[in-house]
């Protein structure tokens, strides 16, 4: 065992290695004793979360806020005129003497500025049909425009006035819309009152305040604001006819009236406050179908609407056990219903016309079937071949009886030859098609549209231009 002096000894510094210094010369290529040390580094802590967080900048708004519906009004606005587009030279204006005119097969007919107006009080036109490519607002006589021309025409005609029920239906851009305006635009030339819904889904879809109607079984329900609007739409496009026309029946309203207030005066009364617009709108209705006489005449009437299948199925409106409220309970549809079925009639003559929308149709089992009905009643199929009920949906009485005995207008492509080629010159005339219109040109476009869809060829031409 060592003794305690020998560890003492070893914790001792020798002395052979004191005073002993490492002798370096002045330049050596060793890499370590002549490298300069890299300074430290400092250390990174990484984030907790395992990411790396950048603290962003503060969106700082600037300008005015958006006001409520202004967004909605940006993206259905509709531009009527363009200012860098070629005047069309001898372009005949509609009117109510050429309305009926054979020969306008596929001519262009401009619409006047007073017709354009009220087509834009009520609603008529689309952001979707290219209004703002040409100088002023123009339309195309096609067959079918004729032929409902030639029919509305004939409704003023000596004798007793009768009633147009028609459904305009048709695939998607065939022109169903368009159709259905220039229905509007012929009854404005010829002095009828024009009461539009543009959209069906609108009343529908319960974006509206609604409230039940005293005293109706079944319960029916009012929208006070929607019919508010429709009431100021009715009254400005409506404005030269209503004017002219004088109360002449007795009312009970919530309000007194005078007894030599015009029409166009009561519609406003409905429009400024939507608590008696209902009211009103039926004060209206019964001024309007009340029998003409020589000391109070009364027009025409055109209700329209668009989007037909919105209104044959349940709305997304609640009752107050919250069941589904159906379309035909809302009041204003029930009463566009009950004359497009033939329920109730117009005393003096005038039109009921719905059309379809085939890019903005809901599922309507019940519609379907009944729609798909009258068209192969209309193109003469035989009765053992019409469309019979699906087994496995439900259908509703009421939609197959409203649409039993209806005419139905099925929209195609334009004619290759008249139709086709009208439109492509005008839009030749109008400088947005850069060529000349021949029959080849015609047939390779009519071809590429999809034998003449009207939407098609509007897309494929401007395609072309830009």
């Amino acid at each position: 065992m060592a003794s305690a002096t020998c560890w003492r000894c070893l914790l001792r510094p020798s002395d052979r290695t004191a005073g002993r210094s490492l002798q370096l010369r002045a330049f050596t290529t060793f890499p370590r004793l002549n490298a300069t040390k890299a300074p430290a580094r400092k250390a990174v802590e990484a984030p907790r979360s395992g990411t790396l967080r950048i603290k962003k900048k503060a969106f700082v708004k600037t300008g005015r806020p958006v006001s409520p519906g202004e967004r909605k009004a940006y993206r259905k606005r509709v531009v009527l005129s363009n200012g860098n587009a070629l005047a069309v030279q001898g372009m005949q204006d509609l009117s109510a003497e050429t309305t009926a005119d054979e020969a306008l097969k596929g001519e262009m007919l401009g619409l006047p500025g007073v017709v354009v107006d009220q087509l834009r009080a009520v609603g008529a036109f689309r952001p979707t049909q290219g209004w703002g490519l040409f100088r002023k607002p123009a339309t195309l006589a096609r067959e079918e425009t004729v032929r409902l021309w030639t029919e509305m025409h004939e409704v003023e005609g000596g004798g007793e006035r009768r009633t147009l029920r028609k459904i305009i239906s048709g695939e998607r851009g065939v022109g169903k819309s368009l159709l259905l305006l220039q229905v509007m635009a012929m009854a404005f030339s010829k002095g009828w009152v024009v009461i539009n819904i543009p959209e069906a889904q609108d009343i529908t879809i319960a974006h509206t305040d609604y409230a039940p109607i005293a005293k109706t079984d079944p319960t029916q329900y009012q929208q006070k604001a929607y019919t508010a609007s429709l009431l100021g739409q009715v009254s400005k496009a409506n404005n030269a006819v209503l004017s002219g026309l004088q109360l002449s029946q007795s009312h009970t309203l919530p309000i007194s009236l005078q007894s030599n207030i015009s029409l166009s005066r009561l519609a406003d009364l409905g429009a400024r406050d939507p608590e008696i617009a209902w009211p009103i709108f039926q004060a209206l209705w019964k001024e309007l179908t009340t029998p003409s006489t020589t000391d109070a005449p009364r027009p025409p009437v055109l209700f329209s609407l668009d989007g037909l299948a919105h209104t044959m199925r349940a709305s997304n409106y609640r009752a107050q056990d919250f069941s589904p409220i159906h379309a035909h309970e809302l009041a204003l549809v029930a009463h566009f219903v009950s004359h497009l079925s033939g329920q109730r009639s117009l005393p003096n003559g005038g039109a009921i016309i719905a059309a379809t929308s085939a890019s903005n149709s809901p599922r309507a089992p019940t519609y379907a079937l009944a729609l798909s009905q009258l068209e192969a009643r209309a193109a003469g199929v035989p009765e053992a071949d019409i469309p019979a009920p699906s087994p496995f949906d439900a259908h509703n009485v009421r939609v197959l009886s409203a649409l039993r005995n209806l005419d139905v207008i099925r929209l195609r492509g334009l004619s290759r030859d008249d139709e086709a080629r009208g439109l492509l010159e005008y839009y030749a005339a109008s400088g947005l098609l850069r060529e000349k219109v021949s029959a080849q040109s015609v047939a390779e476009r009519w071809t590429l549209a999809g034998g003449g869809v009207v939407g098609e060829l509007e897309r494929a031409v401007r395609g072309m231009r830009l």
